[in-house]
């Protein structure tokens, strides 16, 4: 951990999100860092990654650490590390330097903070062992975000309101965050010529962003099988013909998210089917962007995505019927059956380990439509609200082979036609979209979608 990262600016930037957090609840919060989990022996564990809570009004990756706010005070809880630490893990900041970098009020040790539960409200850590730790100083169950209620649940709402909309310290980061990943995307196309597998091209664009010092904000895509959609396999062979499917973005040092798909031709040229399908998806993608605008419901953008699509593909012989009729009749989920994007932020689906309460406006809930179901977010945008925006194409064997599915579309689809666009399997792109006062700004628009400038990358 290098506490030079936290900048004067960035101090003042925490103190002041503490205040507002102040100005919405009226009880004691307690928020911890998490622990690190051993992959096979306690000395070998998976990465750490600090709870995206802590990380809001904390600002650094601190391992075993609590901090208790309450009216816009902040105590930092954790321990020294033992003498014998520096001889594996170097000279590390003590508590009380810590403590003045983030502008802590007062630090203590963990052992302390046994004393301090009573009232005090929390959010779960997605750490068993950590939650455990919250159930005993707290003196009440903790488990899943789902189960949230009375101060739980108004802290979590509290959260939300802040987190919704980014300040300028966030700004900056998530603006670093989509360079990094652009860049790692670029060189993902440059180097799919000179690629045999799905793995090389992985390691060559997660390479550009371990060489700034970030980490991946989720498990990278890398995939000539797009059609699965969180696809983590890497062992496939790239062959001519194939479409490779990136969906990779960078992590900064301090939690904040990118996320960026793009989709290209392994031999550098788009198939007439291949181009004929992604130009639909980039029509739609087009047309959400230009819809971006503060009090314009997500919802609505989301179905200007699949009416967008379901005219490509009427126009392409695909569907037969009026693309509203078939909205309406959810027929467009058949080929874009999840929802359009998702708020982002130090999650990269932000604040989803509370459920919908962040991506759905109060009073609302998931459909239970064909077509709705997946929709991650339901609000009205507002400004500084940062979405992606992510329409796509895929032949799922498990969508298009249901029997209840072939018999509801039996009319809609001209499945012999289908058959012709067989070498697309699946296309997605995805940019990273902040909602300003004037309508939009893409903060990853350094990275062409077009398909003549992507054919000119992977030929590169």
């Amino acid at each position: 951990m290098v506490i030079q990262n936290i900048s004067g600016t960035l101090a003042e930037t925490l103190r002041h999100r503490r205040q507002k957090l102040s100005q919405l609840i009226d009880f004691p919060v307690i928020i911890w860092s998490g622990s690190s989990s051993p992959r096979n022996f306690s000395a070998n564990s998976y990465p750490f990654r600090a709870s995206s809570h802590f990380l809001y009004f904390a600002g650094l990756p601190l391992h075993n650490a609590a901090i208790r706010l309450e009216a816009g005070k902040l105590e930092l809880f954790m321990d020294d590390p033992q003498p014998s630490s520096a001889l594996w893990h170097g000279e590390t900041p003590k508590r009380e330097e810590i403590a003045e970098k983030i502008g802590a009020d007062i630090a203590r040790t963990m052992s302390e903070l046994k004393y301090r539960g009573s009232g005090a409200a929390s959010i779960p850590v997605q750490n068993y062992q950590t939650t455990l730790v919250q159930s005993k100083i707290l003196q009440r169950q903790i488990s899943a975000s789902s189960d949230l209620e009375g101060l739980d649940m108004e802290l979590a709402k509290a959260i939300v309101t802040l987190r919704l909309t980014h300040d300028a310290e966030a700004l900056a980061e998530l603006r670093k965050a989509a360079a990094v990943s652009v860049a790692a995307h670029k060189v993902g196309m440059a180097t799919t010529p000179k690629a045999k597998l799905e793995a090389e091209v992985r390691a060559a664009m997660e390479g550009v962003i371990i060489a700034h010092n970030m980490t991946t904000s989720y498990n990278s895509i890398v995939t000539v099988h797009g059609e699965v959609l969180h696809n983590e396999k890497y062992d496939h062979l790239l062959q001519p013909g194939d479409l490779l499917l990136a969906d990779v973005g960078a992590e900064t040092e301090m939690g904040w998210a990118a996320d960026i798909t793009r989709t290209w031709p392994v031999s550098g040229k788009f198939s007439t089917t291949q181009r004929d399908i992604y130009d639909v998806v980039l029509a739609a993608h087009d047309a959400c962007i230009a819809n971006i605008r503060p009090g314009v419901e997500y919802r609505d953008i989301h179905l200007l995505a699949a009416t967008v699509i379901t005219e490509g593909l009427v126009d392409l012989g695909i569907f037969q019927g009026n693309p509203e009729n078939l909205v309406e009749i959810d027929a467009h989920a058949l080929f874009f059956p999840h929802g359009i994007g998702h708020l982002l932020g130090l999650d990269v689906h932000d604040m989803e380990d509370l459920g919908d309460l962040a991506g759905y406006e109060a009073g609302r809930k998931r459909s239970d439509r064909f077509g709705l179901s997946y929709l991650r977010l339901n609000r009205p945008l507002r400004t500084g609200m940062l979405v992606t925006i992510e329409p796509g194409f895929y032949q799922v064997p498990a969508i298009l082979n249901n029997t209840d599915n072939r018999k509801k579309y039996q009319d809609v689809v001209n499945w012999e036609y289908l058959s012709h666009f067989n070498d697309v399997r699946g296309i997605r792109i995805e940019d990273d979209v902040l909602v300003t006062a004037e309508g939009r700004e893409v903060l990853t628009a350094a990275l062409p979608n077009d398909v003549d400038t992507i054919e000119s990358l992977v030929h590169k």
